[in-house]
């Protein structure tokens, strides 16, 4: 496996000048600048986030996306084609082998594990630069400094593991998953050997990575703390992490911690986006406003080169349309069940949807088959000759947010007994994402409204799939029990809309052991994708395969033949 040495700018022509050719050959050529001053470390660091979006690749893989090739209610075909081939591989759970550009799998694999080779490269010099002691001018800053680049370690690993290795199985299933490499040090030799090892250690460092950088933080070392971990940021990363890991104990604490404390009115931290629809007329509005260093509810914001929304908008082919789009931007929920709506294509179908998606999503085609995109996940270009019109497009990633965090404390308090807990901080979410006008419908949040939605009546679209967790990830301490059932629904439904176009609906798709099926095609075929399906591991490059890293486990042909059987015609 290859990956990237961070280069410097010292010319490999002057090092040839000084060198005869013989003495140049014999040696493996090392363009990097010694790395000699506490303000070189920092500077790194800014360049050490990753740029690379996963959005697409887990979104195309999850049930957030529909085909409109396939054959709906009435039966209609549309002759659309896809934006590019990869994105028909990733929608019908196949090894992507045609496209390795911009948010495909290797452009991920490249861009995070070359963000690590920046954190390990800081890492390196810091020994060094510590036993200099005070005279080192910035010497004070070194350990914040650390505890950044561990906290940009464990993290590139831990969405490096959620995208291309299966769910994590607790500390001993998940020594039987393949796991990633795990990378503490920069490579020193030409085409160096990795392992993958297995997922159980690859969490276990990140933890320790976690654990050690996060008391480190120092909120006073950065100019624009939003762009680095500061300590929120840190904290609902670590809140995340022990909430895929279902310790839910510590989950509560960081996210609590992210939060400022226990008792801290989390209502400061939601959008007021919704309430301020009328102030915006061009979509990307939405995204700018949302995406903004000034809101409290961003955490840590990473801007990535991505062209993720033109694979949607431009073909219209795989989108957020119609139960995808039911169950996320224009679906019915708990509270705003009594708003309904009609559509506009003249099918006079009336439908539930909460207020604030109104008018706050994109729409490219027709009402039954177009596109839908939510406006918080804009496309900001940045142009290098604007008479050329080219440039580099990007999308800000609100990497974690304060609404994010309060959803995983309310599944920590859901499963550790505070049920009353859970609902309250749902009832935030739920509150903040009102748009208020005159003849309100919206109800407020209860135990029993949870369960009529989510159990007692399938609210449909997909929206409360079977939660196979105590499978995927068995624990002695927690269980999925029918008391608190409605209210994991509802934190699974609430983080699906929140986190619409980010990819995080794939991983909780894993961690959950939700089953979900693909419409695909004209045929009518239906692909489905298991609670504990190896696909749900997206196959890590095919450069990288070839380079002698072990690839994800797939069906045989024999395996494959016997699921074609289950494939049939939607009549």
């Amino acid at each position: 496996m290859k990956l990237k040495n961070i280069l410097y700018g010292v010319s490999a022509i002057a090092l040839m000048g000084l060198t005869s050719c013989n003495d140049f050959l014999d040696k493996i050529p090392d363009t990097r600048v010694e790395l000699e001053k506490v303000n070189q470390l920092s500077m790194l660091l800014v360049t050490s986030y990753p740029t690379a979006n996963y959005g697409l690749v887990c979104d195309f893989s999850s049930d957030n996306v529909d085909d409109n090739n396939a054959p709906d209610a009435n039966g209609n075909r549309y002759n659309l084609t896809p934006y590019d081939k990869g994105d028909e591989e990733l929608y019908t759970f196949q090894d992507v082998k045609s496209s390795t550009g911009t948010d495909s799998p290797s452009y991920i694999w490249e861009g995070f594990y070359t963000a690590i080779a920046g954190a390990n490269a800081v890492l390196e010099k810091i020994p060094a630069m510590e036993a200099q002691g005070s005279s080192l001018a910035g010497y004070e800053k070194l350990p914040a400094i650390k505890g950044e680049a561990l906290l940009i370690r464990a993290y590139c690993h831990f969405i490096l593991a959620n995208i291309f290795c299966e769910a994590y199985r607790g500390p001993e299933l998940s020594k039987t998953v393949l796991g990633i490499p795990y990378i503490k040090a920069p490579e020193t030799t030409v085409k160096p050997h990795y392992d993958r090892g297995n997922l159980a250690d690859v969490y276990d460092n990140i933890q320790k990575d976690l654990e050690e950088g996060l008391p480190l933080i120092n909120n006073g070392l950065y100019e624009v703390p939003k762009y680095h971990f500061n300590t929120a940021a840190a904290n609902a990363f670590a809140a995340r992490f022990y909430l895929f890991k279902r310790d839910y104990e510590k989950a509560l604490q960081h996210a609590n911690a992210a939060f400022g404390g226990e008792n801290t009115d989390v209502s400061q931290y939601m959008s007021d986006l919704w309430q301020n629809l009328g102030n915006f007329y061009y979509i990307s509005d939405f995204g700018l406003y949302y995406n903004n260093i000034d809101k409290a509810r961003n955490f840590l914001l990473i801007p990535t080169y991505s062209i993720q929304l033109r694979h949607t908008a431009s073909s219209s082919r795989f989108a957020t349309t119609r139960d995808a789009k039911r169950a996320t931007l224009q679906g019915p929920g708990p509270s705003w069940e009594k708003y309904r709506w009609q559509a506009s294509d003249g099918s006079g179908e009336v439908f539930s949807m909460n207020p604030c998606f109104n008018g706050a999503c994109g729409v490219n085609g027709k009402s039954e088959w177009g596109t839908f995109f939510a406006g918080t996940c804009a496309e900001q270009f940045e142009y290098t000759d604007k008479v050329a019109g080219i440039g580099y497009a990007h999308i800000t990633r609100a990497e974690f947010t304060g609404e994010e965090t309060l959803l995983v404390r309310a599944e920590a308090k859901a499963f550790l007994g505070d049920k009353a807990g859970a609902i309250a901080d749902l009832a935030v979410w739920d509150n903040a994402h009102r748009v208020y006008t005159s003849g309100d419908n919206y109800v407020d949040l209860t135990e029993q409204v949870l369960r009529d939605f989510y159990v007692t009546e399938d609210p449909g679209y997909g929206i409360a799939k079977q939660i196979n967790i105590d499978e995927v990830c068995p624990s002695d301490e927690y269980a999925l029990t029918d008391d608190i059932l409605p209210i994991v629904q509802c934190v699974q439904h609430y983080r699906r809309i929140e986190t619409i176009h980010t990819g995080m609906r794939f991983f909780d798709l894993k961690r959950f052991g939700i089953e979900y099926s693909h419409n695909y095609s004209k045929d009518g075929i239906i692909l489905t994708m298991e609670k504990m399906d190896a696909r749900k591991a997206i196959q890590i490059p095919t450069e990288v395969i070839a380079a002698g890293l072990q690839p994800n486990k797939r069906p045989d042909k024999n395996a494959i033949n016997q699921s074609l059987a289950k494939y049939k015609l939607v009549k």
